[in-house]
């Protein structure tokens, strides 16, 4: 009996050309353009939904808001506050009435506020960054301390600031009055026209060490043969400053006063942590004010529309700034 070879399988049909099987599917093949393209907004797309949740949509409603007489009478179902149009907006610009003149004033403090704290911020950061520019023994224990104040919390160096301006018990006037003898008395810090200085005194306090570190960042690429060309030709240390450091730095400078107006200008949590709920009247920054207006006479409606007024203003300041010194950069390139 002769034997006989056992039947072959069928082969088994395998995929079509150029498309992998994953997982016994077929896998369409995808443009390699189009990934290129598609890639950083897939990688982009968490970052955009947070953005959308945590800033778009709150500012949306604020906006809605701030065209409705939301009050506490209307809290528990704020759709059906009654739809106000620009009456908020009308209260909040008429300067002669109690709101706008209130809010006149605090819009004034709050650009002294910020002028003096941008200055001197920038002014301490810049020094501090050319001083350290140069290797010495030492460098890297200063640049360390310069930045603490940058790393604290916020709320932990305002709190710590709070006890050294108490009249009493606090540092700061035990120093003036008590070891210097240079006032007559214990002033107050946290109420009064002192406020204002207090306040001052801790935004520069800790803001100055974010401009430390951005100027010491840009002076990192300035090259050292500016300089030793500079100094072989006879120039001294400020003209080597005034005609290589600043111009140099223009670029980082015009990033870093903008920050520092914004974060300033929009600051909250320094005056809430040192005075509370209730600002004194030397030292009523507008973000405690559309913060009173809103949450403490439960007038949210007046509160959101300041809020808007105040975005305005600050989009229109940064849209002129920008323009202004993007011209001056393009007449310096030219």
């Amino acid at each position: 009996m002769t034997a006989t070879a056992p039947p072959r399988s069928a082969p088994e049909a395998g995929p079509p050309s150029g498309k992998p099987a994953v997982g016994g599917r077929l896998r369409p093949r995808i443009p390699v353009r189009l990934r290129q393209i598609g890639l950083p907004y897939l990688l982009l797309f968490p970052a955009l939904i947070l953005e959308l949740l945590i800033h778009i949509v709150p500012m949306v409603f604020g906006i809605v808001i701030s065209f409705k007489g939301l009050t506490q009478f209307f809290i528990r179902d704020w759709g059906s506050a009654p739809w106000s149009g620009l009456n908020n907006y009308r209260l909040a610009v008429k300067f002669d009435q109690p709101v706008g003149e209130a809010l006149l004033h605090s819009f004034w403090v709050t650009c002294c506020f910020t002028v003096l704290s941008v200055a001197f911020c920038w002014l301490f950061g810049t020094v501090a960054a050319i001083l350290l520019q140069d290797a010495f023994r030492g460098r890297a224990l200063l640049r360390a301390i310069f930045l603490v104040p940058y790393a604290l919390p916020v709320y932990t160096a305002v709190i710590t600031w709070t006890f050294m301006f108490q009249q009493e018990t606090g540092l700061v006037n035990h120093v003036l009055h008590d070891q210097l003898h240079l006032t007559s008395d214990k002033p107050f810090w946290l109420i009064g026209p002192n406020s204002f200085w207090a306040l001052v005194i801790v935004s520069v306090w800790k803001g100055w060490p974010f401009a430390f570190l951005c100027v010491m960042a840009g002076l990192q690429n300035i090259p050292r043969e500016l300089y030793e060309a500079a100094a072989m030709d006879g120039a001294g240390i400020w003209q080597q400053i005034r005609k290589i450091t600043m111009p140099s730095l223009r670029p980082v400078n015009q990033v870093l006063v903008l920050v520092l107006f914004l974060w300033t200008f929009n600051d909250f949590n320094t005056p809430y942590v040192m005075f509370g709920q209730s600002a004194p009247k030397p030292a009523d920054l507008i973000s405690i004010h559309i913060y009173q207006s809103s949450f403490i006479t439960w007038n949210f409606g007046s509160g959101s529309a300041m809020s808007v007024l105040l975005l305005l203003f600050l989009l229109l300041v940064t849209a002129i700034y920008l323009l202004f010194t993007s011209r001056k950069r393009g007449d310096a390139d030219v």
